[in-house]
């Protein structure tokens, strides 16, 4: 994906961008990455690299709902291609702690819980359940008593802001390819354009049962009619009939024909050497 402006101006909300990031958490004296687009800034921390993460510029909605409210702010009117560093207190952060959203359960009430009900099911310090609608993680446990806190994981710490907008992202089919990325991922494996006011979204193979698709489909194509405009949105789901066995051999043999070399044909006439005689069926 790539942006199509060289405008220097401020960006502004509501724009497309793409952007550089690193958030870090502190708090105790403990100084933490919380998230970076930049694969040497996440070794030299140390975090773990699951299998398949991917480094780069991410494409942003400005003033959108990735980052908390005040973060969004100071990205808005930084300057294209300028670095900016900002800390950020918890209140405006990601919300102070409150002592209320730290509750406990009973075992037995814990382990009715359907995440808890599988064969793989492991209940420690750090484990994240579902209670009532609600994600809290365990603090601590006894045999009886588990208490499980539901402040957001980031609540009470300070954070410091590292960024920089790197281009607007201004061509429309890039833009939907944003949203795509923004609210599903793997944008790069779509075919997106965007002609006469049509936008039209070709759906990759491997998401076309993926219930992640299915779940960010109409927040995706809600974000392209507001942002973009168009008469309409298609969405292609192409699924091409297999070709029966009998025919893929066929075709299979006839490749296989006309990848080997020709081979001379015998003709009708053959002419024995010099010095040497023709031999007959007489002889």
């Amino acid at each position: 994906m790539t942006g199509h402006s060289d405008d220097k101006a401020p960006a502004k909300d509501g724009d497309i961008v793409l952007l550089e990031h690193e958030l870090w958490s502190e708090m105790g004296g403990r100084t933490e990455l919380v998230d970076t687009t930049k694969e040497d800034v996440a070794r030299d921390a140390k975090i773990p690299i699951p299998d398949g993460t991917t480094f780069g510029a991410r494409a942003h909605l400005l003033g959108g709902d990735e980052f908390p409210s005040a973060i969004e702010k100071a990205i808005v009117g930084a300057k294209v291609g300028e670095e900016v560093e900002r800390e950020f207190a918890p209140a405006e952060a990601f919300g102070e702690r409150d002592p209320k959203l730290i509750e406990l359960f009973s075992m037995h009430e814990i382990s009715r819980l359907p995440e808890m009900r599988r064969e793989d099911a492991e209940l420690d310090v750090g484990t994240v359940l579902t209670i009532g609608g609600r994600r809290g993680r365990v603090v601590s446990l006894t045999a009886a008593r588990v208490r499980v806190d539901f402040n957001p994981p980031l609540a009470g710490r300070k954070i410091r802001a590292k960024f920089r907008v790197l281009e607007r992202v201004s061509d429309p089919a890039d833009q939907a390819k944003a949203f795509i990325e923004l609210g599903y991922g793997r944008s790069k494996e779509f075919d997106v354009t965007f002609e006469e006011k049509v936008v039209t979204i070709r759906v990759p193979e491997r998401s076309k049962f993926d219930f992640n698709w299915m779940a960010a489909k109409p927040r995706v194509i809600d974000r392209i009619r507001t942002h973009l405009k168009p008469h309409s949105i298609r969405v292609v789901e192409e699924y091409v009939t297999p070709t029966p066995a009998k025919e893929k051999a066929a075709e299979k043999a006839k490749d296989a024909d006309a990848a080997e070399p020709p081979v001379a044909k015998p003709s009708g006439h053959h002419h024995a050497p010099k010095g040497e005689a023709t031999k007959t069926a007489s002889d």
